[in-house]
Formats: structure tokens, C-alpha cells, sequence
């Protein structure tokens, strides 16, 4: 199983709609990529390790595939659409990760 996660960094003076994210853009994506995407999910960012320190991403969403050529091969055709609406819920530029699923 692969995982592909979107890392939104906690920036002072940054927005991020988690609501539009959990309501219209993930489910955008998961429809848009069909039943190539096993799964998603979105996590909120609330604190870091030391008492009192932010988190270091606000936001992370991940997406699940069985293979990277699965995650390709739907997503590739689609990425301008799911680009385009990534201003609709932050100015955060997002850092992206591809993983290999090993316990869960």
C-alpha cells in the first residue's frame, strides 16, 4: 500500500480552510481519481512535542493507493484540476511525500 501525503507547514500570517478541505477538496480528489484511491484522510494540526509550541504542519492529508503507478497513472490526467483548487483553501504551499505502508 502507498501513501501519498500533503504536508501543509504551520506559516504565521498563512490561511487554511479546513472545513472547504474536508468538505469539498478531498472529495473532490477522491472522486476525480476514482477507485484507484483506496482512501483518504485529513489530519489537524494541533501542538508540538514541547508544551505550548505549535504544530509544524496545520494540516496534512494523505491518499491511498496500492501501488506508486496506481497513484500515477490516476493522478497525472487530473493534476492541473486538483492544483487549481488548492488556492480555494490556502496560500500554504504544500510539500508532498510518496510512502510505502509498512505497519498501520
Amino acid at each position: 500500500m502507498i501513501k501519498v501525503s500533503v504536508f501543509y507547514p504551520n506559516e504565521a500570517g498563512k490561511k487554511f480552510d479546513m472545513v472547504y478541505y474536508c468538505c469539498r477538496h478531498l472529495p473532490m480528489v477522491k472522486q476525480t481519481l476514482g477507485d484507484a484511491c483506496r482512501s483518504v484522510s485529513a489530519e489537524q494540526g494541533l501542538a508540538g512535542a514541547a508544551s505550548g509550541t505549535p504544530a509544524t504542519y496545520i494540516a496534512t492529508g494523505h491518499l491511498y493507493f496500492d501501488t506508486v503507478e496506481a497513484f500515477e497513472t490516476a493522478f497525472n490526467p487530473h493534476a492541473p484540476k486538483i492544483m487549481a483548487d488548492i488556492p480555494n483553501y490556502t496560500d500554504i504551499k504544500p510539500i508532498f511525500q510518496i510512502s510505502e505502508m509498512k505497519m498501520s
